[in-house]
């Protein structure tokens, strides 16, 4: 699990352009944010995505508890979750929903987290445009959610770790 911000801020990226050609790339700052929630599964593929404008505890107890009720998370079904260390990665006061179990990477260590690798895909859609409104790039990013989640080999290649424990049922 982790959450990536998306903005009227540009993402840009390397792109081809034909030889001589001048190559521009739109750029309108803006500083309103959205913010990507992404859940997977390295080995299955399966991912789940949440569009949230704002990254706090709460959001985080409310993504955690839509997710724990998608998964079928609970007493017979436990779902371990590896998160990193962002200070509001905190379980409500009653805990996370039940059957959700966390763990929590080191600090500085992006190169652990499998959902990490999720955010280059997320951002082909959004990558070297300028948006408008935020409205606009929230419509561009849902689709390309919805689109990744039915995509469980691309998502595989990008978050199977060669070093990821695998399921052994």
């Amino acid at each position: 699990m982790d959450e990536h911000r998306i903005g009227l801020k540009p993402i840009r990226r390397s792109m081809w352009a034909p030889t001589g050609q001048p190559l521009t790339c739109p750029v309108a700052p803006g500083y309103e944010w959205l913010y990507v929630y992404a859940f997977v599964n390295p080995e299955s593929g399966e991912s789940l995505f949440w569009l949230i404008p704002v990254v706090n505890k709460q959001a985080y107890a409310a993504v955690m508890a839509a997710f724990a009720q998608k998964v079928g998370a609970g007493a017979d079904h436990r779902v371990l979750v590896v998160q990193d260390g962002a200070g509001f990665h905190v379980p409500p006061d009653d805990g996370h929903p039940e059957g959700i179990q966390t763990v929590t990477l080191p600090p500085y260590s992006p190169e652990l987290q499998p959902a990490e690798r999720l955010w280059e895909l997320t951002d082909v859609p959004i990558a070297n445009r300028a948006f408008k409104s935020i409205k606009e790039v929230e419509a561009a990013l849902s689709d390309r959610c919805v689109w990744l989640e039915g995509q469980p080999d691309l998502v595989t290649r990008h978050t199977l770790f060669h070093w990821w424990p695998l399921l052994a049922n």
